[in-house]
This record gives structure tokens, C-alpha cells and sequence, in this order.
């Protein structure tokens, strides 16, 4: 299958449709993006246990679009280590795939490029290109989500390390002897900012004062295992003095980890995104305060912009819709938006 564009595609200029498709444990969420970054139809499936019934969820997906819309090239963003050339998966931890050469499987079933990303470089790309990192060149994202993603780009570009799997923040040690974490350390980052870290300081907080009557501490008697992330903040936009305080612990280890991005990187600026970004009023204003006081010589020195991302879930389908253009034509101006 050639899409309907087949060998006459004219991939002189960028002006063709391409598809980017989530590649995430639970579901597959795919969309055709155009050369602006407006997503044009999109189609879903349940994420498969196995690698070969994922394989095959993932050609019925682009199947389904390519039947609906002249198509260049296909893009999948993958919560996992990519290999450099980005035409296999190294490891992704919620996925069936090791070692697996996704890319280049998945192109010679479909007929279409196939381009692997990262799906927080994915997402950083999109918002670089079409939203909140609009404009800067060094750019660092933070991903919040169930863990901490992470992307790096410098001079407009992404920078993903010697064997492609640059830069894990969330791993980076904050607390020794801290919480322990399924990346087989203890106390990384993400263990303490993170929407599975609210969950386990509210817990703390609770057992601390088992006294407390708060509606937090109600649900928790109620159903422990039903607690989360988007349920604190929900109780501390009510006020809950527990939920406030495990906001407020959350936004302490924000800002420390911002001031050591900050201290490594030098951005110019740096993205919120994931699903916890879109509680931000409750912490990101406090957050940017304690980042300034942390950094190393904050006084005598530009700070870095802290922005929420703009794009929400459909960045990293379109980052990567984005970047499988730019395989198959070539680098995308920086100034075209």
C-alpha cells in the first residue's frame, strides 16, 4: 500500500498530509496532521498485549485514515528508548516491544515511511513548531504525567544523546534513599513530582494525621485504591488542607528540579506539559518563584521562561506527523508556522 499519493508524491515542498499516531499502554490514537499542525481526522484503537496484534492494530489504524485522505509518510510517538535512526524500539516499558524493528516492519507492510520519536521529543517538536515554545531555540519539556518525560532541544533542534535515549530527568536521583522506583532506583525525581507522587504524599500526609477529617481523608477511607492525581487537585481548587498540602509539596519539588535543569541546561525556556500541567494554577505561579530562589546565581543572570504547553494530548501526534514530514522531505523551515 502506497497511500494514494504512491510514487507521484511531490515531496519538494512540505505541503502533504501525513499521519501521527500515540502509541500508548492503554489505547492507539492516531491523526492526520497537514504542514500547519491542524489535525484533520483522527482514529482509535485499544493498545494489544502482544507485539504482533499491536503491529496489526497499528496497520488497521493507518489503513483506516489512508482510506479517508491522501497520505505521505506515518510517524508513531512511543513512550520508550529509540534507537538513533529511529526505526526501532530499544525498550518501552508499558509496551511489547524489545529490540523490535517497529519502524521498518511497519513501513514495509503499509508502503509508507514509518518514523519512531520519543513521545515527549514528539511533543516538544510540535509545540516548538506550532505552539508554547514557539519562537525559542533551547528549550527544555517536562513532561507530568503518571511519571516524568522529558525533552531536549537546543538551537531548534532535538538533542537525544549518543544512542538516543537523552535526556531521562525523571531518573535523576533528588532524594538518596528516597522513594523506591520502577526504574529500579530510589528516589528519582518523579517519585516526588509526578501524578503517581501525589497520590503517594497524600497517602503520607493522611497517615501522618490519621485525625484529619478533610473530604480527601473520607475518600481515602471510602476507596484508598480509587485516589489520584486529577482528584487531589480537584479537592484542593475546594480547599482541602490535605490536598493544599500535597500541592504544595508537589510544587517544592517542581521547583528543585527546575533550578537543576535550569543549572544544567540554560534554556531559554521551559514547557509544563503532561496531564498534571492542566492543574497548574495551583502550583506552576509558586513554582517559578522557588525555581528563581533555587537557581545558582539567579540575581546575575537571565531566568528561563516556565510556560504551560498549548497543544494538550494532541502533541505528540502531532509532533510526530510533523517530523515524519521532514524525513521524507527534508528539514521544515523554522520559519514556516
Amino acid at each position: 500500500m502506497n497511500g494514494r499519493h504512491g510514487s507521484t508524491a511531490d515531496f519538494s515542498t512540505t505541503d502533504f498530509l501525513t499521519i501521527g499516531i500515540d502509541v500508548g499502554g492503554t489505547s492507539i490514537r492516531a491523526s492526520v496532521v497537514d504542514v500547519d499542525g491542524q489535525v484533520l481526522d483522527t482514529a482509535q484503537a485499544p493498545t494489544p498485549q502482544s507485539a504482533r496484534s499491536l503491529e496489526n492494530a497499528l496497520d488497521r489504524v493507518v489503513r483506516e485514515l489512508v482510506g479517508r485522505h491522501d497520505v505521505a509518510a506515518v510517524g508513531l510517538a512511543v513512550a520508550g528508548f529509540i534507537t538513533l535512526d529511529r526505526t526501532a524500539v530499544r525498550f518501552a516499558p508499558h509496551l511489547p516491544w524489545v529490540d523490535a524493528p517497529v519502524g521498518s516492519d511497519l513501513s514495509a507492510r503499509l508502503g509508507l515511511p514509518v518514523v519512531l520519536e520519543h513521545d515527549a521529543n514528539a511533543a516538544a517538536y510540535a509545540e516548538h513548531r506550532f505552539g508554547a515554545a514557539s519562537g525559542h531555540r533551547n528549550v527544555v519539556m517536562v513532561a507530568i504525567g503518571t511519571g516524568i518525560g522529558a525533552a531536549l532541544l537546543v538551537n531548534g533542534e532535538l538533542y537525544r544523546g549518543s544512542h538516543g535515549v537523552a535526556p531521562e530527568l525523571g531518573h535523576i536521583q533528588v532524594v538518596p534513599d528516597g522513594r523506591p522506583c520502577a526504574c529500579g532506583k530510589r528516589g528519582c525525581w518523579e517519585r516526588y513530582c509526578s501524578g503517581t507522587a501525589l497520590v503517594d504524599t497524600a497517602i503520607e500526609l493522611l497517615a501522618a494525621d490519621p485525625s484529619a477529617s478533610t473530604v480527601l481523608a473520607r475518600e481515602v477511607g471510602i476507596d484508598a485504591g480509587g485516589l489520584t492525581g486529577r482528584r487531589i487537585a480537584n479537592a484542593a481548587y475546594d480547599g482541602d488542607p490535605i490536598a493544599l498540602a500535597t500541592m504544595a509539596e508537589f510544587t517544592r519539588w517542581l521547583a528543585v528540579g527546575l533550578a537543576m535543569v535550569g543549572d544544567v541546561y540554560d534554556p531559554d525556556l521551559v514547557v509544563i506539559a503532561g496531564g498534571v500541567a492542566s492543574s497548574a494554577p495551583l502550583f506552576l505561579d509558586e513554582a517559578r518563584e522557588q525555581y528563581a530562589n533555587l537557581l545558582t546565581g539567579a540575581k546575575h543572570r537571565p531566568l528561563a521562561r516556565i510556560r504551560s504547553a498549548q497543544l494538550g494530548e494532541a502533541a505528540g501526534m502531532v509532533g510526530a506527523a510533523t517530523l515524519a514530514r521532514s524525513a521524507v522531505s527534508g528539514p521544515v523551515s523554522p520559519g514556516r508556522r
